[in-house]
């Protein structure tokens, strides 16, 4: 999928690697770069960064409630034309506590905006684009959708249902033999703020920048699936083969992967 001359919306696109790929998608010679985001003052802050690379617009969107991504889509079609790629990125993560520390407000936050939100906004975007038959989307879940994850059940979670979710439109799009392109995205921790604390042995902090450049040339190349690092598969071939008790004292234990997030703190609000 080309970014030069399209209408790139991105959900999250004021902070993260949302920021960071809607410059790309500029750079790329994208017709409009569209920010969805719940903080107004951070899309204001980008549009001005961005100004000078092309045209921006933005929407202060809440992803969790239907009603404000109907409205905001509405407003994008009318105000900047249809959405030919759309990248999310929109997420959280609220603490690291055990399950049985969580409360319910979190469970259901947690799941609503990592989970239900993209379900929601593709459901509004992928009609047009189908009558269309044209269009990309491509979602940000997380290697922590391929792998569980202590201290980090509900966010697995999440992201486990966007990969069983997005994997299967696109099968659904292949059998009714259309031209709009599904990508999901599987990186490890990202060194955005999101995870600050998060300690790793096995494999580094990914770098923002890197991180948005593979995922542009995903999209770019219509890939199906894209797991970062790609070694990080490996663990999930090596969780094939061995009793779980070994690959839980291996990886879990001596490779650290259990112990990832024990000092998380977070994004510093």
């Amino acid at each position: 999928m080309r970014f030069n001359g399209a209408n790139v919306l991105i959900t999250g696109g004021a902070s993260g690697i949302g920021r960071i790929m809607g410059r790309m998608a500029l750079e790329r010679g994208a017709r409009k770069l569209i920010i969805w985001d719940i903080n107004a003052q951070n899309i204001e802050i980008v549009r001005s960064e961005l100004a000078a690379k092309g045209s921006v617009c933005g929407y202060r969107v809440d992803v969790s409630d239907k009603t404000s991504i109907q409205e905001a889509y509405s407003a994008t079609v009318k105000e900047c034309g249809p959405v030919d790629i759309l990248i999310q990125c929109a997420g959280i993560v609220t603490s690291n506590a055990t399950f049985d520390k969580l409360t319910t407000p979190d469970i259901e936050r947690t799941m609503m905006i990592n989970a239900v939100a993209p379900m929601n906004v593709a459901h509004v975007v992928l009609p047009d684009m189908i009558k269309r038959d044209h269009g990309h989307i491509c979602n940000i879940a997380s290697a922590a959708g391929m792998l569980s994850m202590p201290k980090m059940s509900v966010y697995s979670a999440s992201k486990w249902s966007v990969i069983g979710w997005s994997d299967s439109v696109r099968i659904e799009l292949a059998k009714m033999k259309s031209k709009v392109r599904f990508t999901t995205v599987a990186p490890y921790f990202i060194n955005t703020g999101m995870f600050d604390g998060v300690s790793s042995k096995i494999f580094p902090i990914l770098d923002p920048e890197n991180t948005a450049r593979k995922i542009i040339r995903a999209i770019e190349r219509n890939k199906d699936f894209r797991g970062i690092p790609f070694g990080f598969h490996f663990i999930r071939f090596w969780q094939a083969l061995l009793p779980v008790c070994l690959f839980d004292f291996v990886f879990g234990t001596i490779f650290g992967i259990y112990h990832t997030m024990d000092h998380f703190t977070g994004r510093k609000k």
